[in-house]
């Protein structure tokens, strides 16, 4: 594993004490998740961006738009039908 040195702002750095006192966690470890949690939720950000401009893309071409909406059609069918049974049996 690597390291990393950081400089963290007084009041920060007494919050991450803070937290590391009250779950018994070292500081490190709270970093490294605090920083994964990060890191994934910028992805989810892009990949959300990315569908949004695909919709764009895609709302703007009628014939796209409707081929889609009769895609959408179709599984809410397909999906009604699989309620209509016992999924649960």
């Amino acid at each position: 594993m690597s390291a990393i040195s950081i400089r963290l702002p007084d009041d920060l750095d007494q919050k991450l004490t803070e937290e590391a006192t009250r779950t018994g966690q070292p500081r490190s470890q709270l970093i490294r998740e605090a920083l994964e949690a990060l890191l994934a939720q910028r992805r989810r950000d892009r990949l959300d961006a990315q569908l949004r401009d695909a919709a764009t893309v895609l709302a703007s071409d009628p014939e796209a738009r409707q081929e889609a909406l009769e895609l959408a059609e179709d599984f809410l069918s397909a999906e009604n039908e699989a309620l209509e049974g016992h999924w649960w049996r």
